[in-house]
């Protein structure tokens, strides 16, 4: 964020309100503050404050209180409320969002990622990153090293900390790595499986959030016929293919078999589902929140428009499924010269990707799910493909081939 801001820091103990003010000033920002929380509303009203960051355990006017009476003056309509707090409790958690607050962060703080918290929050951002972008095979060695070689994994976070994984190909190995190095004492996540090939499911077993007790999982995705979710990943599990069985986990894993609906994760974050042209039960996934939305679409088979087996009623249904996104994550496994020998495999080339998108007047195009024979180069071939084409029928639609560890801010 280019624009400064000024803060005001409410809290008892003078060297929280040091280390934030050194933070925040370092980058240039406004900070003032007190210790006396009793004063704090009459300063802030005086002060044109941006973000007002509140402790809650104070004397006097506790955190709580105070955040009530700054959320119920109207001329404070505008102001941004951050609850910094050793409280860790789901309670209070939930009780400072019931009294509108825009974030709540945890003490010690990470003096290193405060900031950037800070102004995620501010800006109500959606975090885009992505774990593994391979299709079929993770990939190793020279000609995986600039787009990395991990299979199907993507993480979005909201500004108030919810996290959604699509997929958990060896990617979440790193995501894993990435949550356990940011040492938060509980975790709160979904995971949204488009399908149980082994490529989107092989690592599931090495998410170490999985084995740590206080974290809340919920595990959702297609159950195939009489198979539910929760019985293709025991089945993953079973001693035979993986040492390790669902019993040794120790956080509360829950699992959802989901159809092709739409319902919400949190007030604001909505879900909805659609099965995709693949083998077997395959979901893609739409997420809505605050007007945008990203769209996860993968593997999926659309067929060219010379192909007799091409489903336009298919076509279109998917094109309404994506509209206007701002970003489209979809299967692009193959070139188009490629696709010819791979009919039925159930993916898609780059010529029907980039219809697709001109369809659906999507804002952004992101290339994914990579066949492991094609090398870095051969993907920077394809994605130059994809804007040569694109330039043709929808230049104002920006696409790129996301990079392993590549995050986006939306």
């Amino acid at each position: 964020m280019s624009k400064k801001l000024t803060f005001f820091i409410v809290d008892d103990d003078p060297f929280s309100i040091h280390l934030y003010t050194s933070l925040l000033e370092g980058v240039g920002h406004t900070v003032h503050s007190t210790t006396d929380s009793s004063r704090a509303m009459e300063q802030i009203l005086t002060g044109k404050v941006d973000c007002a960051i509140v402790d809650i355990m104070m004397p006097g006017l506790d955190g709580m209180s105070l955040c009530q009476k700054l959320r119920n003056e109207p001329l404070l309509h505008d102001l941004k409320i951050v609850i910094v707090s050793g409280k860790q409790f789901d309670f209070d958690r939930e009780r400072a969002y019931t009294f509108g607050v825009d974030g709540y962060l945890v003490k010690p703080v990470q003096p290193d990622t405060f900031v950037a918290q800070l102004m995620k929050i501010i800006e109500d951002q959606i975090e885009l990153k992505y774990w593994g972008v391979r299709g079929t095979l993770p990939v190793s060695g020279k000609k995986a090293l600039y787009y990395g070689g991990n299979t199907s994994c993507v993480a979005l976070e909201f500004s108030r900390g919810n996290l959604i994984i699509f997929d958990a190909g060896s990617g979440i190995k790193h995501l894993s790595d990435h949550l356990m190095m940011r040492k938060k004492t509980r975790l709160e996540a979904k995971i949204f499986i488009s399908h149980p090939h082994w490529d989107h499911i092989n690592a599931l077993s090495f998410f170490k959030p999985l084995y740590i007790q206080g974290n809340d999982l919920e595990i959702c995705g297609a159950s195939h016929g009489d198979i539910s979710m929760r019985e293709l990943i025991v089945a993953q599990m079973d001693g035979v293919y993986y040492p390790t069985k669902i019993t040794e986990f120790a956080a509360r894993v829950y699992f959802r078999n989901l159809k092709e609906e739409t319902f919400p994760i949190t007030e604001r974050i909505i879900m909805s589902c659609m099965l995709l042209n693949h083998p077997g039960n395959c979901l893609g996934y739409r997420v809505d929140y605050n007007g945008r939305s990203v769209c996860y679409i993968t593997d999926n088979e659309m067929y060219p428009k010379e192909s007799p087996y091409r489903n336009m009623h298919y076509i279109n249904k998917l094109a309404d499924f994506v509209r206007n996104t701002d970003i489209l994550i979809t299967d692009s496994t193959y070139m188009d010269k490629d696709y010819v020998s791979k009919v039925h495999w159930g993916h898609s080339a780059i010529s029907q990707v980039v219809e697709l998108a001109h369809l659906a007047q999507v804002k952004a195009l992101h290339l994914f799910h990579h066949d492991p024979d094609q090398s870095d180069d051969t993907i920077a071939i394809k994605e130059q493909t994809a804007k040569v084409k694109l330039q043709q029928l929808s230049p104002e639609i920006a696409c790129l081939a996301p990079r392993e560890g590549q995050s986006f801010l939306i």
